[in-house]
């Protein structure tokens, strides 16, 4: 019998098929409200935003539904007939990277991609990041996710810093940010108020990379980050009903 190549899996995938174990053998009947997200963190010996992931994907193969305001409920107790989206994805791939994960990875990386930016930013470089701020404003002026925007604003600090291998990490980024995951995420904890204090935070970098101060660029691409994962993190109750 030949020996089949051994892919890693990542945490949340791990969570995800532990849950799912415990629905198919009953622990978690039909119906069912699941323990809470710190609970089940708890019982597993795990982080909260790994669970969190873990019941994103359940919940994208409909597994799991989350009502806002009341719990997380089991739907079915076998998975899909057919992979979904997120179990067909490459391990290896941004799409099957978590978002939490993402959020922590961004915070390190893209602030000091804000720094070198600051310092190395040329006038059309500042004209594309100035750019994308103006078309996240418009979007959420149309009440659409100022999704297009935010990332050309990025990917735009990412071109300035004069790094290809960051602009290319960056860009990865952004590949996992359009995932299914992040989207279905982004479905409970994204809303009007909170694209406004992300268009607050990104006007901050802006100000910071156009006085060229490396540590302010660096110390407000920090605090976007750092909020923008608080946001993502917040209690199921808090988000607003779909």
């Amino acid at each position: 019998m030949p020996l089949h190549t051994v892919a890693p899996q990542r945490l949340y995938r791990q969570i995800a098929e532990q849950l799912r174990q415990l629905m198919a053998s009953g622990e978690f009947a039909l119906g069912s409200r699941l323990p809470a997200e710190r609970d089940l963190a708890m019982q597993l010996g795990v982080s909260r935003p790994s669970v969190r992931e873990a019941l994103i994907a359940l919940e994208v193969e409909g597994m799991i539904e989350v009502r806002t305001g009341s719990g997380i409920y089991v739907q079915h107790i076998e998975p899909p007939s057919k992979p979904s989206s997120t179990s067909e994805t490459d391990a290896n791939t941004p799409g099957d990277w978590g978002p939490l994960e993402v959020m922590s990875a961004r915070l390190l990386i893209e602030a000091e991609v804000a720094a070198l930016a600051a310092t190395h930013a040329q006038k059309a470089d500042l004209k594309a990041i100035k750019v994308g701020l103006q078309q996240m404003k418009l979007e959420a002026a149309r009440d659409e996710v100022p999704r297009e925007g935010d990332e050309a604003f990025h990917e735009a600090i990412a071109k300035a810093c004069g790094n290809s291998v960051l602009l290319d990490t960056v860009q990865r980024f952004w590949q996992a940010r359009n995932g299914p995951l992040f989207e279905r995420l982004g479905n409970y904890f994204e809303h009007p108020e909170s694209w406004q204090a992300a268009i607050g935070e990104h006007e901050q970098v802006l100000l910071a990379i156009q006085s060229h101060n490396a540590s302010a660029a660096r110390k407000a691409m920090q605090k976007h980050l750092k909020q923008a994962h608080k946001r993502y993190s917040a209690s199921w109750r808090r988000a607003p009903a779909r």
